[in-house]
């Protein structure tokens, strides 16, 4: 499959908004990282020649919504290496909040902070992230560069998820293959495909279980959803977004089917899909800007 630009309208800008200029950005400030499997981030900077720093820290902070001010802030203390070197550990507790944080120098107290561009990226322990179960809730952090060239961490913070390990796609159906983690399946689970904007509308669908209550896998037959009539987004597609419900509805809620157990921090450009035609209609699945599985149902043109 071919990576190509995708314009489906969740698109998000990675941009740095709720916060004053920096005017102190030195392009040479980098920090190396390296994320071990569970889930600690070691950060390593060279010293700025400058002068020495005085009990300098490591600023992560939660980016906020546009418009929006800065809430959370979590602040590591930098330590020496070596005489040209600090480093900082973000340990697995607390848990991160869900959402992008963005990495600054705070030289001493009260300093203007300066943003950190990244260095290298040691993510090896993340690769095979999926093949590993998880308590709940889940907790995933994937260091990675912004768009405008900066060192960030992608969080997820979830009760439960369900990971997308597969997607089989034919030109009538696509089927996914997922693994639990932090619940399992008992009798009733379903699979609920839910059109974005429309109160009610929700295509059911019975998982195929395997034994340990874990993985399951379900088709999505294309003609049913471009059949259905509904409210469309951007460019006149409409989107239904991915659920399992582990347990009848009464007992546990849905639970998003997405791909976040791995070193990639963004996919929706990366992992690009098959677009099949279905009548006067394309359907294509994609993951979202926040990892998660959706089905985009567009008018076919030219």
């Amino acid at each position: 499959m071919n990576a190509r630009p995708d314009t489906t309208p969740d698109t998000a800008p990675e941009t740095t908004p709720g916060t004053a200029p920096d005017t102190t950005r030195d392009t040479h400030l980098r920090v190396h990282c390296t994320a071990d499997s569970d889930g600690r981030i070691t950060f390593v900077l060279q010293q700025p020649a400058t002068a020495a720093l005085q009990s300098p820290q490591l600023l992560l902070r939660l980016r906020p919504k546009k418009g929006q001010p800065e809430k959370v802030l979590h602040a590591l203390d930098l330590e020496p290496v070596d005489d040209s070197r600090l480093r900082a550990v973000l340990e697995p507790q607390p848990a991160l909040a869900e959402g992008r944080w963005d990495l600054y120098l705070l030289p001493e107290p009260g300093a203007q902070r300066q943003r950190m561009r990244p260095g290298l990226r040691d993510l090896r322990a993340l690769v095979d992230g999926h093949t590993r179960d998880r308590p709940s809730p889940v907790a995933v952090r994937v260091p990675y560069a912004t768009k405008d060239g900066y060192l960030a961490v992608r969080a997820w913070l979830r009760t439960a998820h369900a990971e997308v390990e597969g997607i089989d796609v034919t030109d009538r159906s696509m089927t996914v293959r997922a693994r639990l983690h932090g619940t399992t399946l008992t009798e009733g689970a379903a699979v609920r495909l839910r059109l974005r904007g429309a109160d009610g509308v929700v295509r059911t669908l019975a998982p195929q279980a395997e034994s340990d209550g874990r993985a399951f896998r379900f088709t999505v037959d294309y003609e049913e959803l471009a059949a259905d009539h509904g409210p469309r987004t951007g460019a006149g597609a409409r989107v239904w977004d991915v659920f399992v419900q582990p347990r009848p509805a009464v007992e546990a809620p849905a639970i998003r089917v997405g791909r976040l157990l791995d070193d990639v921090a963004d996919r929706k450009e990366i992992f690009v899909y098959p677009t099949a035609a279905v009548g006067d209609a394309t359907v294509r699945p994609y993951f979202t800007v926040d990892n998660d599985l959706s089905v985009e149902v567009a008018a076919a043109t030219a």
